[in-house]
């Protein structure tokens, strides 16, 4: 007998609110799944994307939207803030959806195929806002999803395999016989490996040159195979679920935006339509920084720094309240540079792997300025990282801050109740921390 639909408003309202449906303390991080947990030691894969060359397997935790129509280009202007009509074939943009409120959805990668046909994939946040505005509009377009490994048990339509680092263009041309045709960042260009077609990506998660090589995922094995001999003189490293898991802090992505759809009346039907049991519904906020109120985690493409992404040539939901916002940013995004002393007194041990996406305080003063939004250690650095947004009066690089860290309990104790939680001081530092991300990769 198959399960009856509860949709996401039907959650909430049995849980009391948004924020006691979503606030689990001590939720594990995520990581990715099938792929295992370290190959060489997740401190050495840390530094293979840094120093040599590293190979990711992305196979099995993203989801893949695959829009096609005649309505397909109007459906994304009218759902997102991009310019749709400066999209060449083949090349991919940063999808930056916005609610009413001008709030961030999530965000995703937007790749064309033809004037008709695009894929999204990450997360599926921005994928469920397309989904139901195609057929909510009436839009002339055709949709698929290809859900991520925690909502199937079969193979995944595409493999995705990212070869990144100083060394990652040396192994290309092993592979491929020499240089891939000259291609700039985040387009793609099609080629040839082993017998199959697929696309590459060019692209580096960490902020070093490299490419996601994209295709039909009955030629991974074959793909991956021819990859990893030509990467074997170069000392390639596979990358494992812990490490992968970090690389996003040093080139400044911030993978969880909590999506701003929980209250608004006007969002009411797509919470009806939106299952509970869907990224939506279940992942998690924790941390020290508690607040009853959902909004107050609602985050802005521009604080996000996706203001490169942002296009007012169109109209689109959200527009009027996102211009709005851009005379009234708060907050930006830093990384903060954790005090080594501090984290030894607080973490067990000084070497061992952290991974956190908890939502903690930043404080100056003891006065609230800021919240993490994901902490790492990175080996190669010597202690913690944590992507942050934070006051903009308090982010000039340099500024000294605290962390309280800890597990707020939730509901029924006082949002700024003194539990006890350890305070690490941090230095904050640029977003992205990686120079090269910051200032070189996406140059072309």
């Amino acid at each position: 007998m198959a399960w009856d639909f509860v949709s996401l408003q039907q959650g909430i309202d049995q849980a009391g609110s948004p924020q006691r449906l979503l606030w689990k303390p001590g939720a594990d991080p995520w990581k990715p799944p099938v792929v295992d947990d370290e190959y060489a030691g997740w401190a050495p894969e840390q530094d293979a994307w840094r120093s040599t060359v590293a190979i990711s397997d992305l196979s099995f935790h993203m989801s893949d939207t695959f829009l096609r129509g005649s309505g397909v280009a109007r459906l994304l202007s009218d759902v997102s803030a991009n310019n749709i009509d400066s999209f060449v074939v083949g090349q991919a943009k940063q999808f930056v959806p916005v609610a009413y409120d001008g709030n961030i959805i999530t965000d995703g990668i937007l790749l064309k195929e033809s004037d008709e046909s695009y894929v999204l994939s990450g997360v599926p946040g921005a994928q469920n806002w397309v989904a139901y505005h195609a057929t909510a509009g009436g839009y002339d377009v055709e949709f698929e999803t290809d859900p991520d490994l925690s909502y199937r048990q079969d193979d995944p339509r595409l493999f995705r395999l990212q070869i990144q680092g100083p060394r990652a263009l040396e192994l290309v041309e092993n592979a491929f016989g020499g240089p891939l045709p000259e291609t700039k960042f985040f387009h793609s260009t099609p080629v040839e490996l082993a017998g199959a077609k697929f696309r590459a990506l060019r692209h580096g998660m960490a902020g070093q040159p490299g490419y996601e090589f994209i295709g039909a995922y009955s030629d991974h094995d074959a793909v991956k195979a021819a990859l990893t001999a030509a990467g074997e003189p170069l000392g390639l490293v596979h990358v494992g679920a812990l490490s992968y898991a970090t690389n996003g802090i040093e080139s400044g992505w911030i993978p969880t935006p909590t999506p701003a759809i929980y209250t608004d009346p006007r969002l009411a039907e797509y919470r009806a339509q939106l299952g509970l049991f869907t990224y939506e519904g279940q992942n998690p906020l924790y941390g020290s920084f508690y607040s009853e109120s959902i909004e107050d985690y609602y985050t802005t493409p521009w604080e996000l720094g996706y203001g490169r992404s942002v296009s007012f040539n169109h109209d689109f939901i959200g527009r009027d309240a996102l211009q709005e916002a851009k005379e009234n940013v708060r907050r930006t995004k830093v990384t903060l540079e954790l005090d080594e002393a501090d984290v030894s007194r607080v973490f067990e041990s000084t070497d061992a792997y952290l991974n956190s996406y908890a939502r903690n305080r930043i404080e100056v003063g003891g006065d609230l300025v800021g919240t993490t939004f994901q902490a790492a250690r990175i080996a190669p650095v010597g202690t913690v990282l944590a992507l942050s947004l934070i006051a903009r009066e308090h982010a000039a690089p340099g500024t000294q801050v605290e962390v309280v860290w800890g597990d707020h309990p939730g509901f029924g104790t006082a949002p700024d109740a003194e539990l006890g939680f350890p305070r690490l001081r941090a230095t904050v530092q640029p977003a992205p921390y990686n120079e090269f991300a910051r200032t070189g990769y996406r140059k072309d």
